[in-house]
């Protein structure tokens, strides 16, 4: 039976972090790798890449691309960042172009006590009977009928290449990442797992630095963050489509 863990994040505000909201199953650790100085750093984000043979088969973004997502009839327009993200880019962009994300429904919407998230991508949501309360467990079913999950993925400043599958600080890297949790910036959803993340993203609707190294960011948001303020829970993406950089995704 296939384990559904939930893609959300539980407001902390007493100590005024975050937490990750999930199952309970245990979650696999690794030592904590040792604290790096900015001279070594580079080797770090070498040896902190992850070795799992299936980031070769995922879809990648070589370049950049631009999604006009429509909601309630105005236009969000994401420009979509594979430079530095190609792998979670290129996932975004591919569920674009399969039509994964028409129809389906923002279940979380945190502005108070301070705007945090608005977060949708959930596929169950695709059947309008899914109660909306109940969404957040859902990944993308690839055509082996298995859920395609992607690896966190995190490029530091200054680095060549992603850190995958860890956190920064679980890597030992002291650098911020490339792509910030800027007001406007669209990031991966995902469990307590590293590699959870599937299709579920959120827009962040503040600065959100705390998150940052922790989240993989992919994007922002260009024009339409006034579309992005009102959205309500239960609302629907009407539509999402790849604009312009179509040509940059490559599929193994």
């Amino acid at each position: 039976m296939q384990i559904k863990l939930r893609y959300w994040f539980v407001s902390v505000i007493a100590i005024g972090a975050l937490l990750i909201g999930g199952c309970t199953t245990p979650q696999a650790t690794s030592s904590q790798a040792s604290p790096t100085s900015p001279a070594n750093e580079a080797t770090a984000f070498v040896t902190t890449q992850a070795s799992n043979p299936q980031i070769a088969n995922l879809p990648r973004l070589e370049g950049k691309a631009t999604v006009v997502m429509t909601v309630k009839g105005s236009p969000i327009t994401i420009e979509v960042d594979g430079t530095d993200a190609p792998i979670t880019a290129g996932n975004f962009v591919d569920l674009v172009q399969r039509g994964v994300y028409d129809g389906l429904v923002f279940h979380r919407v945190v502005r108070e006590p301070q705007p945090f998230v608005v977060q949708g991508g959930d596929p169950q949501g695709k059947d309008p009977n899914f109660p909306v309360a109940e969404l957040g467990t859902g990944s993308f079913i690839d055509s082996t009928g298995q859920p395609r999950y992607i690896p966190l993925e995190i490029k530091p400043q200054g680095a060549e290449t992603p850190v995958y599958s860890k956190t920064l600080k679980t890597a030992g890297v002291s650098q911020p990442p490339i792509l910030q949790h800027k007001r406007g910036a669209v990031a991966m959803a995902r469990s307590q797992f590293p590699d959870s993340a599937s299709a579920q993203f959120y827009f962040a609707l503040a600065d959100l630095q705390f998150l940052d190294g922790d989240y993989a960011v992919f994007g922002y948001v260009t024009q339409g963050m006034d579309a992005i303020d009102k959205i309500q829970q239960g609302d629907r993406i009407e539509s999402a489509k790849v604009t312009s950089g179509a040509d940059n995704l490559k599929k193994s």
